[in-house]
């Protein structure tokens, strides 16, 4: 189909034009054309009351004498006027008594349905009404003594009136015609002068848009004091502050996709498909995705199935109300490895693109990972702390009646009327007194650290970790083999090798639950990979489960554990600080069950510290920074005692 609507401003201006003025031709045709139309109608009406009354009163003189002939000879002169078309009268049920018309007898017609509808209401007054085309028509009682005889109808001829109002309309739009073609005139020249500088305007712009960087057709030239001109010097304006406003806002947008693209804060927006349309690099590296192979992906495809229908849901409600979701926390595993978890704090809001609708849902992910583990672990340090207190409590209070019950003991087993079994009982009895006061004085010096570095000898700290594990050694069935030098000693804070001791032993007791070797060997020895210092080397061996290389990777990181409920990430966090602070190294071997299997070797982990001899140790008590330590790892066997 062409197009009818003209793409240029003569065009539309000239088209414009001659549609105005056609429509008000149309208007004023019409206008006049009714005007002339209801004046005729009412003279019409006027005429024909004048005639069926004339008629109507001939008709009842001639049918109060009966004379039927000459009421026909009457009606047949009528139509020899130039205003009526026929003439008839009827009895008052519509049957015609005489008829009269142009066509003589043969144009007659019975009444139409408007004529039989007037019947009721022409008894008893005249009617003018409309009948066959429109025609207006009158109806009129005859009168007979006083009492309505007869119907007296006339139909005019209109066509006299409607050749005039033909020539009156054929009038008006010839005036039409020749103001259209004034007027299409002026709009031509009017048009060149405005479209001239536009299209000067137009191809700058062009091509501008062809080379936004180049500025060669501006500033463009004009001579007009028009509105045009006017146009022209406030475009070539506009685009100088728009070559100007460019290059900083090309810096601003480059900034701000960097800062889009490499926050530590996750960025995605979704569509009302629930289908990504935009996503940063902290958000993508989550699910271990290029950024593009996000874009167009469901949300169910980018998130677990149970999230991924829990934050859908989330989605479609800010669609649907246009309100905001805050603080939606999700957690997940994160690499699939044991114990590695991340928790992603997201906020839901919508994206306007006018006022009405909303375009996109945007999300905005923080990692709480960190802040939630060390919530974690703050609740579980302070319940260690607490029983750590109860425990000291208890055993400084168990300590004061061991040492009455320990005198008493002495007592009796110096009394006079005992017999030997009854001294073999109270030297047996002394023993495990003995047990028990030892298992209180550990208890104790775990709680109260010391202020100041001292000499220790590793061996016996060695052998009070190994005592509170007994219990465990005992149930586990885990045979212990010790190689001690007993002259190694170490000038350091005894309560903190304590603790080293003590998470390194217990970590290879929860690795050999159904039993195996526990290897603890000291021995004065050389640091041959670093500096050749003199020290002492402690080994810590177990043939327990052993650790995949994943979990080795990981294992000095804070709050990262393999036990779930029962661990908080810091013991060997802590012990790696601990064997820092003494200027130490601490190396891990370590092989899982599944590769022992593929080499046919057991399976256990070896943990070898070194700590050399210095006098040069940190002030105590004084805050050291946590070490990420990652010491060199290596498949190796288990040091047999």
């Amino acid at each position: 189909m062409p197009r009818l609507v003209p793409n240029t401003i003569r065009g539309q201006l000239i088209a414009g034009t001659v549609l105005l003025q056609c429509l008000m031709v149309a208007v004023f045709a019409g206008y006049i054309y009714r005007q002339q139309s209801a004046q005729v109608r009412e003279r019409t009406a006027q005429r024909l009351l004048y005639q069926v009354h004339v008629l109507s009163d001939a008709a009842a003189e001639e049918l109060a004498d009966r004379h039927m002939l000459t009421l026909e000879s009457m009606l047949a002169e009528l139509p020899s006027s130039p205003s009526i078309l026929s003439a008839r009268i009827t009895d008052l049920s519509g049957n015609v008594l005489a008829y009269g018309g142009r066509n003589g007898p043969a144009g007659y017609r019975p009444l139409t349905p408007q004529e039989l509808a007037e019947l009721q209401h022409a008894t008893d007054t005249t009617q003018v009404f409309l009948g066959r085309r429109g025609t207006p028509e009158v109806v009129a009682p005859v009168w007979v003594d006083g009492t309505p005889a007869a119907l007296a109808w006339i139909v005019p001829d209109m066509t006299d009136d409607e050749r005039a109002l033909r020539s009156l309309l054929n009038s008006s739009l010839l005036f039409g015609l020749l103001a259209l073609a004034a007027n299409a005139l002026i709009s031509m020249v009017l048009a060149q002068s405005i479209t001239h500088p536009l299209n000067a305007l137009l191809r700058a712009t062009r091509t501008l848009v062809r080379n936004p960087e180049g500025r060669g057709s501006f500033p463009l030239r004009t001579n007009a004091s028009n509105e045009a001109g006017v146009l022209t010097h406030a475009f070539n304006s506009m685009v100088a502050a728009l070559h100007e406003q460019r290059a900083g806002l090309n810096d601003t947008l480059a900034l701000l996709d960097s800062m889009l693209a490499n926050a530590p804060i996750g960025f995605a927006f979704f569509d009302r498909s629930l289908r990504c349309v935009r996503i940063n690099q902290f958000m993508a590296e989550r699910n271990r995705l290029p950024v593009g192979e996000h874009l167009g992906r469901p949300m169910l495809e980018l998130f677990p199935a149970e999230e991924g229908r829990r934050l859908a849901g989330i989605v479609e409600h800010v669609f649907s109300t246009g309100e905001a979701v805050h603080n939606v926390e999700m957690q997940d595993a994160e690499g699939g490895e044991p114990g590695a978890w991340r928790t992603l704090l997201l906020n839901f809001y919508p994206v306007h693109t006018s006022t009405e609708r909303i375009r996109w849902v945007g999300a905005v992910a923080v990692d709480t990972t960190q802040h939630k583990k060390s919530e974690e672990a703050l609740r579980r340090s302070e319940k260690l702390a607490a029983t750590g207190r109860l425990a000291a409590s208890i055993a400084h209070e168990i300590n004061n009646p061991l040492e009455a019950v320990t005198n008493l003991l002495y007592l009796l087993h110096d009394h006079g009327s005992l017999d030997a079994e009854a001294l073999q009982y109270a030297e047996m009895a002394q023993h495990e007194l003995a047990r028990v006061s030892q298992i209180t004085q550990q208890t104790l010096r775990f709680y109260r650290q010391a202020t100041q570095p001292t000499s220790t000898r590793v061996s016996e700290v060695l052998d009070s970790v190994l005592t509170l594990y007994r219990g465990r050694v005992h149930a586990a069935q885990i045979l212990v083999v010790r190689s001690y030098d007993e002259q190694a000693e170490l000038h350091s804070f005894g309560g903190e090798l304590r603790q080293l001791f003590a998470n390194l032993i217990g970590n290879a007791l929860d690795a050999m639950p159904t039993g195996g070797t526990l290897t603890l060997r000291v021995h004065r020895s050389r640091d041959w990979s670093g500096s050749g210092q003199q020290g002492v080397r402690v080994v810590i061996a177990d043939t327990g489960c052993g650790m995949p290389p994943a979990v080795r990777r990981r294992i000095f990181e804070p709050f990262y554990t393999t036990k779930e409920a029962t661990g908080t990430g810091l013991g060997l966090w802590v012990s790696a600080e601990i064997v820092e602070k003494h200027h130490g190294r601490l190396h891990v071997r370590s092989r899982a069950a599944a590769a022992a299997g593929e080499a046919g070797q057991t399976t256990g982990t070896v943990f070898l510290l070194f700590f050399p001899h210095t006098t040069a140790l940190l002030v105590a008590q004084e805050e050291h920074p946590p070490a990420a330590v990652t010491p060199p790892l290596a498949a190796g066997g288990i040091i047999k005692g």
